[in-house]
């Protein structure tokens, strides 16, 4: 199984929101609306394995600066290949053409990140992830995620 990355389109919408939904379950991902997913199909990038999608992230603006790592999975059998730092690592490249400064990601597993070279940070570092998603959640202050962050002039550029 090797993976190939590309950008996401609307027909994409139904696996990766079954992709979502299928991990949802085990608390670590928000659910996604499938007509959300085909709105902002543009956002994501998907690893696929033949016609399969086997992985998604999605680049969210917050403001001007500040874009968030979201819905980044990648399906059970294809863990271990190195396919979600390929999804990661392309985000945060994107981000960065796109003018963005930082990125960042709120996850359950912030050393997953912290290997890739974010910085595990308070929440109220991120005040535009706040105002744009968090003000409004019912699990606002009690969600158990970690904020982490990457500051794109920090990072070098890979060739």
């Amino acid at each position: 199984m090797g993976g190939a990355l590309r950008p996401a389109t609307a027909e994409d919408a139904p696996a990766i929101h079954a992709l979502i939904a299928k991990y949802q379950s085990a608390g670590r991902l928000l659910p996604r609306p499938e007509d959300e997913i085909a709105r902002h199909a543009d956002r994501f990038l998907v690893i696929t394995d033949g016609q399969d999608v086997m992985g998604c992230a999605e680049l969210a603006p917050l403001s001007a600066t500040v874009a968030e790592v979201r819905s980044l999975v990648v399906d059970e059998q294809a863990r271990g290949l190195g396919l979600g730092r390929m999804l990661v690592d392309t985000i945060a490249d994107e981000a960065r053409l796109a003018g963005f400064h930082t990125v960042c990601a709120f996850s359950h597993d912030p050393a997953y990140f912290v290997r890739l070279g974010y910085s595990l940070v308070p929440h109220a570092w991120l005040p535009a992830k706040i105002a744009h998603d968090c003000a409004g959640c019912a699990l606002f202050r009690r969600c158990g995620q970690d904020a982490v962050r990457l500051q794109l002039a920090e990072r070098g550029s890979r060739a």
